[in-house]
Parts: structure tokens; sequence; C-alpha cells
């Protein structure tokens, strides 16, 4: 097993975790502060991947995006406002290729009456026509035509980055059209022709040029197309091999001290046209026939199995792929690499298969992975009774995949992303809502005793996402999508994580078997079709019904999917009647000043059909769980058994998107319960309480001291999710106190509340032999979270063994730090002792080939206190030669969260900007992500104030970032503004106490 493979094994983690991404030691103590890089364990990071490989068919990486010499983009994408000029269709403008094309000599022109390169594009319409020139502008391709199958032919250059194609195109037409409308970006168009077939002969063509305000190519036609006949579409085109994260795009990686290079593809969600002119739409399915051309040192791949591959003397080779079944474009890939793989197949007989470098097949790195992938495609079959949709699963080794794509392969689900696809952009939620969700699903099926959707999905999923979702600029996660610029923005952690925890909420409501009954119906009746969320919420509906329930899923879930946000539920005890309650909802927003600005807040009345489940407690005893249906803003309800000593617990194991308040009476009942005896209360409910107190009193709900008596708790807490959950409610608290005067105070109670845990779970020990002595999950996960909290806010004892363990390791060159600690141990070494200890991280950076080790040492250079080295590290993190691209985001974060170095990342931003926009501005994912990480915890009014005029100085780039941004530095500055002395008093107290 290699060390990549034996990393995740041993506890390798993904990037969810935010002291994972804090940085830097602690200003003004003399205890140091790290933060460390909190990464999912072994078996769940692999079979996240596993899942992402079912629902994955797209072939993407974990290498070098590197700055080549190849000349800009085509500009074939010009055009004057919406009309061409003449002669628009201009050559590849790129370097000299190989004067051959895959399929034909594209040096050659054919004759005929079909536009060739020579041939000027279409004229302006005059002032009757302009109203035929309609339908390019539209954001929605017109209707009138439907592909049905596609035969692509691509010659890939790799010597300089350029490929040329021809694209032939069975198209239908369901309405009488004289125009060809369909998507391109980036490609130069070198002919187009028109058939309808062989006895008929060309339709002729007038011209054709490219619309970049929509991204599309129009072909202008001599005579109108007949409705319900079929037609053929040829198109020759050339294009680069992209410099960037999106479309058909390069990368590279070194072995043996050599740069070696691959194409690769990233479709979804409207990158397909950036390869090959096409209907770029969901709705528009067909099947795909693809052959590649390339030299014979590499090997093609692609959603389906080669056919048969042709050789040429000339060292080159053609590999013609099977058919695909019906597919939307986002969801068609390719790769030429020159890897090689391990393979497995299913009972079903699905092959899979595992690519990755020789050298890592060699060693076993994936093997686990592969096996686990098995494993899953089994279960999938068997939960939603369909069977895989393509012969054959290809896709690289998780260890060499780069988290950003990483994080982008979250959207391909093959039963609800291929199988059944939705209609439009709007229900994108729907694929990446279930796909997310069901990689819980299927790690609990292999991993049963983790109960990952009952637990792990709360501080993963859940949690993270009500903080994005709690602010005044979030949005509906089912989107209207206006304008092409919309599409990519659908695809945010809104998309991803509301949708799995609204699918979730609906999964537990309805019974997890009635859901799955619904599920195995819809798939069946939509295969290898589209549908929109009503299809869904019908057919769940009439599951329902089977059971005996009536439930309108629409009505109920429409009021979930097309408002914003989420409510806070307020249970408030009625001291005039006995048994009685009040139950009130609002919409939760973590600024509760934004109300007052935002128009749409204060216009607006938010309800929501909640499904609330409560239960009455006392020290010993649980009633059995109840449901109420909220759907008002206030409401009475009589509850039995509701005497003065019992308390009222409400969203039960927290399987409902929202957040519950309660009368600081029955706060105080459950603070006690749980010192007195937590385990009444189940492991979810004990996170579920921590993580609403802190949010709660974060937007002002609650008294600040509420939830640090809570976690007064913790000393006698023994299962893992809890503690996750009060670290990471500690996390933006600790972010917003961190450059006090009196940070210290709050530093010292956290302290004392990790202190006794941390003695009592010591650190992971190693064999005579050098492996890790094994301990159960959940304990490894405990003892794991308690050192990195006690080595955060600067325990001793925890400083001192990091220490001792990364100079044995310096003076040894042998590494025996634990697998699963060794971020917090480099993380502690770099910001407690001196330059050479970064110097000696750095080195072991550059030399080290594992690509999970190379992530932790880069984010382990960003916890220096030495701002020096910081901004070198910043200023290096540019050069695509020592940082990976989609790397480079992470750096910046990490400076950006430690308490010396972030004023030194916001600088940088805004200094770098042009040059971080014009990089990942396209990739709206990670621009988002940049502009978050870098601002979300600026708290003072300085701050505030050049955020705001940074945004001015770029109105309109990435103006929704920009807007959360700002709302959210609001919020920091209120809050430090109105709660930060209450805070510190009520610590100063307890301390002396």
């Amino acid at each position: 097993m290699g060390e990549d493979d034996a990393a995740l094994r041993a506890g390798g983690r993904g990037l969810s975790d935010p002291w994972a991404d804090s940085v830097g030691v602690r200003p003004r103590t003399t205890e140091r502060h790290i933060t460390v890089h909190k990464r999912l364990v072994l078996a769940f990071a692999v079979s996240i991947v596993a899942l992402l490989a079912v629902t994955m068919l797209a072939v993407l990486l974990s290498l070098r995006f590197d700055e080549c010499g190849a000349s800009a983009a085509p500009g074939a994408d010009g055009g004057l406002a919406g009309y061409p000029a003449r002669g628009g269709n201009a050559s590849f403008p790129g370097p000299a290729r190989r004067n051959h094309h895959a399929g034909e000599d594209s040096s050659q022109p054919e004759t005929g009456e079909d536009a060739t390169p020579g041939t000027p594009s279409a004229q302006p319409p005059s002032e009757e026509e302009r109203e035929q020139w309609q339908p390019w502008t539209q954001l929605r391709l017109s209707g009138h035509l439907k592909p049905l199958h596609y035969n692509l032919m691509l010659t890939a250059f790799m010597e300089n980055f350029t490929f040329s194609g021809e694209v032939n195109v069975e198209i239908v037409c369901r309405n009488a059209t004289r125009y060809v409308v369909l998507h391109a970006s980036r490609v130069a168009v070198e002919k187009v022709q028109v058939a309808e077939d062989r006895a008929a002969g060309a339709v002729p063509v007038a011209g054709f040029f490219l619309y970049p305000q929509t991204q599309v190519l129009v072909v202008v036609l001599n005579r109108t197309l007949d409705a319900q006949r079929n037609y053929n579409l040829k198109i020759i085109y050339n294009a680069l091999i992209e410099n960037e994260l999106l479309g058909f795009f390069r990368s590279s990686y070194v072995l043996h001290g050599e740069r070696r290079f691959l194409g690769i593809t990233q479709f979804s969600p409207t990158h397909a046209r950036k390869a090959f002119p096409c209907f770029d739409e969901p709705i528009y399915k067909a099947t795909f026939k693809i052959s590649i051309k390339h030299q014979a040192t590499y090997l093609s791949l692609s959603n389906m199995p080669v056919e048969t591959s042709v050789f040429e003397e000339d060292g080159w080779v053609t590999d013609h792929f099977s058919q695909t079944p019906l597919m939307s474009t986002y969801y068609l890939a390719w790769a030429i690499c020159n890897f090689t793989y391990r393979e497995t197949t299913t009972k079903s007989g699905v092959v899979v298969r595992l690519y990755a470098r020789p050298d890592a097949i060699r060693r076993g790195s994936g093997d686990y992975a592969l096996h686990i992938t098995k494993r899953l495609i089994e279960f999938y079959e068997d939960y939603f009774k369909v069977p895989y949709s393509l012969p054959k699963l290809g896709y690289y080794d998780s260890v060499l995949y780069p988290i950003q794509n990483f994080s982008d392969l979250l959207q391909r689900c093959a039963w609800f992303g291929d199988l059944v696809t939705p209609v439009w952009w709007e229900d994108v939620w729907l694929k990446e809502g279930f796909a997310h969700y069901f990689e819980f699903v299927g790690t609990d099926y292999l991993y049963p005793g983790w109960n990952m959707e009952k637990q792990r999905f709360l501080t993963d999923v859940l949690h993270e996402v009500m903080l994005l979702d709690g602010l005044a600029s979030s949005h509906p996660v089912s989107q209207e999508v206006l304008q092409a610029t919309d599409i990519d923005r659908v695809f945010d952690w809104i998309a991803y994580k509301k949708g799995a925890a609204l699918i979730r909420m609906l999964a537990n409501f309805m019974g997890h078997s009635v859901f799955q009954r619904g599920l195995q119906d819809y798939l069946t009746i939509h295969k290898y079709g589209n549908a929109a969320r009503n299809d869904l919420w019908n057919t769940l509906s009439e599951a329902l019904k089977r059971n005996g329930k009536y439930v309108n899923i629409q009505e109920v879930m429409d009021q979930w999917t097309l408002q914003m946000g989420y409510p806070v539920i307020t249970i408030l005890g009625n001291t005039t009647a006995e048994n009685k309650i009040i139950i009130t909802q609002q919409r939760f927003i973590y600024d509760i000043s934004a109300k007052t600005k935002a128009l749409t807040l204060r216009n607006s009345s938010y309800l929501w059909q909640i499904p609330l489940t409560i239960v009455v407690g006392n020290r010993s005893h649980l009633s059995s769980e109840a449901i109420i249906w909220v759907s008002n803003k206030s409401e009475h309800h009589r509850i039995t058994s509701l005497d003065k000593g019992n308390w009222l617990l409400g969203n039960i194991n927290q399987t409902g998107y929202f957040r519950v308040n309660y009368d600081l009476r029955n706060w105080r009942l459950l603070i006690e319960q749980l010192i007195r005896n937590h385990e009444v209360l189940s492991v979810s409910n004990r996170a579920g309480l921590i993580d609403d107190a802190f949010s709660l009193a974060r937007a002002g709900y609650l008294p600040q001291n509420i939830p640090l008596e809570i976690i007064r708790y913790l000393s006698d807490e023994k299962d893992f999710l809890p503690w996750h959950a009060a670290s990471r409610a500690l996390y933006p608290l600790d972010k917003l106190l961190d450059r006090m005067e009196n940070y210290n105070i709050f530093n010292e109670y956290i302290l004392k509340q990790v202190a006794t845990t941390y003695i009592k779970l010591g650190w992971p020990k190693n064999n005579f032999n050098g492996s890790l002595v094994q301990a159960s999950y959940q304990h490894e996960e405990l003892r794991r979270e308690v050192i990195m909290l006690a080595c955060s806010f600067g325990n001793k004892h925890c400083h001192q063994q990091a220490s001792t363990l990364i100079s044995d390791w310096i003076s040894s060159n042998r590494n025996r730090i634990p697998l699963n600690v060794r971020d917090i141990v480099y993380c502690t070494g770099v910001s407690l002792l001196d330059e050479d200890v970064w110097e000696f991280i750095w080195m072991k950076f550059h030399s080290t080939t594992a690509v999970s080790e190379k992530k932790i040492l880069l984010e382990a250079l960003t916890c220096s206190d030495d701002r020096n080295l910081l901004n070198r590290l910043l200023n290096l993190s540019l050069n695509s030669e020592v940082v990976l691209d989609q790397d480079a985001i992470d750096v910046i974060i990490h400076v950006a969260r430690n308490p010396h170095g972030r004023d030194l990342a916001w600088k940088f931003f805004r200094d770098k900007w042009k040059i971080l926009n014009t990089r990942y501005g396209e990739a709206l994912f990670m621009n988002s992500k940049l502009i978050s990480g870098v601002t979300e915890f600026l708290n003072t009014e300085g701050e505030l104030k050049e955020l705001k005029n940074f945004m001015k100085s770029y109105d309109g780039v990435a103006t929704a970032s920009f807007s959360r941004a700002v709302e959210t530095v609001e919020a920091n500055v209120r809050w430090k503004m109105l709660y930060q002395d209450e805070l510190f008093q009520w610590l100063g107290k307890a301390l002396r106490h």
C-alpha cells in the first residue's frame, strides 16, 4: 500500500474542518496557537471518493496546471454588438499543428454550397429582418432543433496544447427555421455543412458566426429547414487545450524529475461548448460516438470502452469508443494521458477501472478505493433497483485528485445526474443534493457503526450550510436562471449542501423505506429522460399515499426550495396553562440589522411548513417522539407530561433544516441535564444543541454565555460528534476574538474545558515496529479533535509533544509522526519553532510526490508567525511551477485565517485581484471560495470600509460573492460592538469561580 493510500486509510482528511483552515499562533499570550487541517477519516474519505467515482464518469485528476507558451485563446468568439463582421470565421490563431485531422485532411477545403473559411459570414440583418435574428440572443435554445446523435472526432496535439475536431450532429427539425443555433465558445470554426440526406444533398449555408454574449454558433441557411425532418450538421473546428480548470484543459505532473502532460475535461455545467459545438443544455440528451487521435505514447479514455484502435506508421493512434446511452453534454468526458490501471468487475458486470501513474499502480495505491467503488455500485444498484447506466466506470486514484475538482465532482450522480437529468439549471440542486446526501447513505452501508447520515452529516453538511444560508444575501435552493452567467452561480454550497439537507429532512419525515420506494418509482418512470422537481414531488406523494399517509409534498417542499434561508422555531412555556406551549417561527438571520436594510426582508412574510419533532424529558427519562406540523407564525399546542421539572427538546437528531430556541428556563434545564447525565440525550441531539446555541448567540437571539455554559459538560463527553460540533462552533468565535487585547481570557476558558479529556486520551501510540496502535474510528476521531483543540489553544504539553515529534523527524530524517495528527504537528512546529523548521517543511513540500502529504505540508507553511515568511509564501503561491493553481487559493485563505497574516492576505488579495480574477473568475466556485475565505474574519470598521471601497472599484465583478462578504463583515463588526464586552465580562467571572 502506497503512502497516499496509507494516509487515507489512517485518517487522511479533506478541507472541510475549520480549524484545519486556521493558522498561526495566538497573539499577546505566552501560549502559542496553531490551527490545523482537519480531514475526514480514511474510510470515510475513500468511500466518498468511491461514491464520487460511482457518480462520475468524467475522468479528472490531481496534477499541476502549468503556464505554457501557447498563444491566447482563439478570437473566434468575436463579433460586433451581436452581429458578425465580414469574414468573421478566422482560422485558428495558435501555433502550428500537424496538418492532418481526425477523419480527414482539414487542410483541403471541400467544394459545394457549404460555407468554407473563405466564405464571408452572413450579413447583418436589415431593419425588416431583425425580428428573425432573435434566436441566438435568448438565454435558452429555441427548441426548433433537437440533437439525436453526435459523432465526434478529435485530434490532440499535446506538444503545443491544441486540438482539432470534427463533429457530425444528427438533428431533427421540430419547427421550420432558417437558423441552426447551438452552443460554441472559444473554438475557431473552419467549416460548416448542413445536409438532409444523400439523395437531397446539401442545404446551402449562407454563412455562420459566433455570438459570444450567449456563447452560441449561428449558422444562417439559404433555405428553411422543414419541420419533422432529420438533418446532419457537420462542423470542423480547432481550439486550445486550455490552461484552466474548465472545458478541455491541460494538466501535468512530475515523475522521476520529468514533467508529463495530459489533457482532461470538466464540462459541468456549461463547458462542453468549449470543446465542441453542441446543444449544451441538460434537456438535450443524445447519444455520442467519440474517436480520439493521439500520439501512441499516450492513451485515451472516455465514458465508454474502446471498440477499436487504429495504429498509424507515424506514431499516432486513433481510439474509437462505443456509443453512449442517451446523456446530456455535461456528462460526456474524455482524457489523454499516460496512466495505467487496475480493474475489477461488479456482480452486474460493470467494469471498474482505477487509473493512476504507473508507479502508483505498481505499489498498490488506490486498491482499497477500487474495492470500495465496486461495493458501492452494487449497493446503489440494489437500493435504486436500477442498474448503473454504463458498461464501465473509469476514474483516477483519489489520492491524486485536486481538491477543487474533487468538490466539483459532487455534482455527478449517475442516477440523478445522468439517468434522470434536471430539465433546466434551476433544479440543479436535485442532482447536487442527491449526490451529496447519498455519499453518507453509501458510507453507512460500508461502515454501519459510523452512523454517518445520523451524525457526521450534521457537522459536515447541515451546520456548515446553515452558516451560509443564515445570511440575508442567501438565495433559494431552486434559483431562476435568467442569463448565461447565472448558470455557473447555481453550483454553490446552497445547491450541494442545503439540497442534501432538505432531502435528508424529506426522507426522515416520510420514513426511509417509503422514501426509497418513491425514489425507485421516480427513476424508473423518468429513466434516460429529464424531470423537474414537481415530477419528484408528485411521485413521492403517491408513495406516501400508498402507505396511507396524505401529505402534499410539493406544497411542503416548495416553501423550502423557493424561499431563501430557513426558520428559527422558538418554543415558549405557557406559565398560565399547564401542558401548553407557544411555538413561533421566523426567518433566522445572523445580522438582524440586515432585515431593516433589505427591502425584500421587510416586505416579505417568510413561512414554512415545519415538521417539528419534539420530546419531553427529565434527569433520567425521555418521552416518545411526537411530530407537530408548524405552519403559522405563532401556534399554541398542548404537550403531555410537561410539568415543572421537565424540559422540552425540539428537532430530534436535527433531522429538520431549522434551528430551535427556547425560553431561558428551558435552556437552564437542558444545561443542567447535560452536566448531570448527558447520555439521556442522543449524540446527535447533544451536537445539535451545541451548534444551535452558538449560532443563536452569534445572531443575538440568545445571551452570549449560554453556549459557553453548555460546553462545560464536555469534560465528561466520550463521543466524537459533540466535540466536533463544539470545535466547529468555536472556530468563528475564535476568529472574531483572536486579535483582541483580552483574547487570553477566552483562550484560558476553552483550555480549561479541554484539559481533562486531553490528559485522559493522550496521543496516538506506535507499536515497536513503528505502526500505529489501532483504535476504533470514533475513538481516533475524538482523540484527534481534542489534540487539535489543545494545541490550537496553547496547551503546554501538547506544544511540547508536537515539538518533540517534529524535532525527531528533522534530526533523524525519519518521519515517525502518526499519520492522523501530522497536520497538527507540522503546523505546531512551524508556529513554535524557528525559521529552520519552516525551511525544512518547505524542502519536504518540494521533494515529496505524495499529493496528500504535499497538501498538508503546504498548509503547515501558512502557520508561521513570521510575517516575512508569510509574505514570501503569498508571492510564491502565484507561481504555477511551485504551487498548483487550485492550491494557491488555499494558501491565501489559510494565511488570512492566521491572525499574524490576516491583513497581509487581505492586502495581497486586493493588490493581485486582477491576476486572481483572470485565473479563477470563470470558475465561480473557486472565485467565491477565495473571496469568502479572505474576507470572512475581517471585523473592524476600517476593514469594512476597505472592503466596500474595493468592491466599488470592481463594480459588477463577482457581485454576489462580494455582497455576501460585505454582509458577513458588517455582522462581525456589529457583533463586536454589541456583544464583545458582554462575553468577556462573563468569561472573567466564570474563570474567577
